[in-house]
């Protein structure tokens, strides 16, 4: 959530500040601001609504500052308002703080200081940075951050300048995520390394309770306990190009249209013939550590929850070992039991959701291997979990996760065949499994030419404000991500429900005006499936069905219908999925909603 873009150098830093904010405004917001050093003074601009009007008035910007932060804010203290806008500024208007994340304490720090002779112009938890930073620079802002940082409680990423000091952007963070770029003669301070590639391949990500200080031509990182601290600069893989729609009309699309490519990448190299396995860098586990496994704890939130469920039955039918799924956000507030033997597993897009870093930290503090699934390398989970899977899907810039969900699921399929082969998997479902592997991009692709089909849907459904969306096995978890896609972007109420609980109390919603969305591809509980549609359909409901092509026997049941390629069952989610999203995209463009940029919601919640 929000973001956070700081440059100094020797360009003017307005256009460049600008174009951060642009690049990061799939995380979600709904205020912007600026802060310059322009003759030794601080010069602040901020505003309510969409980045577009600053665009509008980048003319009344400075165009002779070098040293400057911008921020967008997603609102959680206080009205999404101009006051509360960032940056922040001290009560001398010397220091300009812009922050991502939650003070947690923040109410007596704000008594206190008041009492000190502090005045606060904002209803955020964030302003009282800028207040303690005032009392504690005495010269030395690195001493004022550490004395600062002492006294907060929650989290925090932070971009800071001073007109004090111009020409130096410091930073810090605690469980928010900061990177810095490295240019010629000039750096960049950015919670997204989205907002820095077009000017920077070179970065160095900022960890917990440290202290980052650029100029134009250096960069230093300190942390509460050491005076500095050795980092290492990673060179990021992606391009500006794969940040842009290249002519589609959403990322959302794009992303959609991007699967055949980000399955591809996510097992290229991974297929091991001649063993009949998967082979997996990172995991950082010998065979024996993976045979000695008794049990598997998944723990996500959202659509990578949903992935969760599916990896259960992938390890359970593959590898014949048990597996939990736990909400990332509830798993370190119950004291979890993890017998020493249980391997957790942690998914997120991003690498950067709150709850499940909080989630790999429980794990940790209680002696469990934690193993990291995450698409952003570099990411604050990717260095927290230490050992981990790579998605290389590419930047996924719409709200709604797509891509990033099939690889995730074939990634877990991945670990699944070969944790499954050291335990007794044979060769043969070995090599069926890698062979279907193989095989999806092609198949997913098939789906994707027939997308006018599901527009067609669409057109014809777009008006309902109700939809179900049922499933069983493992079309169970995509039916809850079908039915999560469309409320992320149409604003339309859905539930997904398992088919068999229809008749526990959700049947009774049924009517003329309630779509429901069957997923019954081909599996060995398709007639169970068609029992649960008949029920729909005595009472008048519509459905749409999504269907193994070649299969009959939903016709009579179906209003509207789409098939997908066959495939092993525990690979039909994949396929099954894509005809959703796409669903979910013509309906809410139909509706004029924002596809990727949602209301009310942010790509990386970075806060509890």
């Amino acid at each position: 959530m929000c973001g956070i873009v700081g440059y100094t150098g020797r360009r003017s830093c307005a256009k460049i500040l600008l174009e951060g904010l642009k690049s990061l405004e799939y995380r979600g917001y709904d205020s912007w601001g600026f802060s310059f050093i322009k003759d030794n003074h601080l010069l602040t601009i901020k505003r309510a609504g969409k980045i577009s009007e600053a665009e509008n008035l980048i003319d009344s910007f400075p165009h002779d500052s070098f040293t400057g932060i911008a921020h967008t804010r997603w609102a959680t203290h206080g009205s999404p308002d101009h006051i509360n806008a960032h940056p922040h500024l001290d009560c001398t208007s010397e220091i300009a703080i812009v922050h991502n994340g939650i003070i947690e304490n923040y109410s007596l720090l704000k008594s206190v200081l008041e009492k000190e002779g502090h005045t606060f112009k904002s209803d955020t938890d964030s302003e009282v940075i800028a207040h303690l930073l005032e009392k504690y620079y005495r010269g030395d802002m690195i001493e004022a951050l550490k004395e600062t940082m002492l006294r907060l409680v929650g989290t925090f990423g932070l971009a800071i300048i001073c007109s004090r000091e111009p020409g130096v952007v410091y930073g810090a963070r605690r469980g928010s995520p900061l990177v810095v770029g490295i240019g010629e003669k000039e750096m960049f301070l950015s919670s997204d390394v989205n907002a820095l590639v077009v000017h920077t391949r070179k970065v160095v990500y900022v960890d917990d309770d440290e202290i980052v200080r650029v100029t134009p031509t250096s960069f230093e990182i300190s942390s509460l306990e050491k005076e500095k601290v050795e980092k290492k600069i990673f060179t990021v893989s992606f391009s500006k190009a794969s940040l842009e729609k290249g002519g589609f009309p959403h990322f959302m699309l794009k992303e959609i249209f991007e699967q055949p490519e980000s399955l591809r990448n996510a097992f290229r190299g991974r297929l091991d013939y001649k063993r009949a396995t998967a082979k997996l860098g990172g995991l950082e586990l010998t065979d024996s550590e993976l045979l000695a496994v008794r049990g598997i704890k998944l723990v996500a939130c959202g659509t990578s929850w949903h992935a969760a469920i599916i990896g259960k039955y992938l390890f359970e039918e593959l590898s014949s070992i048990p597996a939990e799924v736990e909400y990332a956000s509830e798993f370190r507030y119950r004291d979890p039991v993890i017998p020493k033997d249980t391997l957790v597993i942690a998914i997120s897009q991003s690498g950067e959701t709150a709850d499940t870093l909080a989630a790999i930290k429980e794990a940790k503090k209680k002696g469990a291997k934690v193993l990291g699934i995450c698409n952003v390398v570099g990411s604050s989970m990717a260095r927290e979990c230490g050992r981990g899977v790579y998605l290389h899907a590419g930047p996924e810039i719409g709200v709604a996760s797509t891509k990033a969900f099939t690889s995730q699921l074939l990634v877990l399929t991945l670990l699944a065949v070969l944790i499954g082969r050291i335990r007794g998997m044979s060769r043969r479902d070995g090599l069926m499994a890698l062979n279907a592997i193989e095989a999806l991009p092609s198949q997913v692709n098939r789906i994707l030419k027939r997308a006018g089909r599901v527009e067609e849907i669409a057109n014809l459904t777009w008006k309902y404000n109700n939809f179900l969306y049922v499933g069983r096995g493992y079309q169970y978890p995509v039916a809850l991500e079908g039915a999560l896609k469309l409320k992320e972007i149409s604003y339309v109420h859905a539930e997904g429900i398992q088919a068999a609980e229809l008749k526990h109390g959700p049947i009774a919603l049924i009517d003329e005006n309630m779509p429901t969305v069957v997923l019954a591809p081909e599996s060995y509980i398709l007639d169970k499936v068609k029992s649960n549609v008949a029920e729909i359909k005595a009472r008048k409901g519509r459905i749409i069905s999504v269907v193994t092509e070649a299969n009959r026997e939903m016709d009579e049941l179906s209003d509207f219908k789409f098939s997908v390629p066959p495939a092993p069952h525990f690979l039909t989610p994949i396929l099954s999925v894509v005809p959703l999203q796409l669903l979910a995209y013509y309906i809410a463009v139909l509706r004029g909603c924002d596809v990727d940029k949602p209301r009310n919601l942010a790509k990386s919640v970075t806060v509890e």
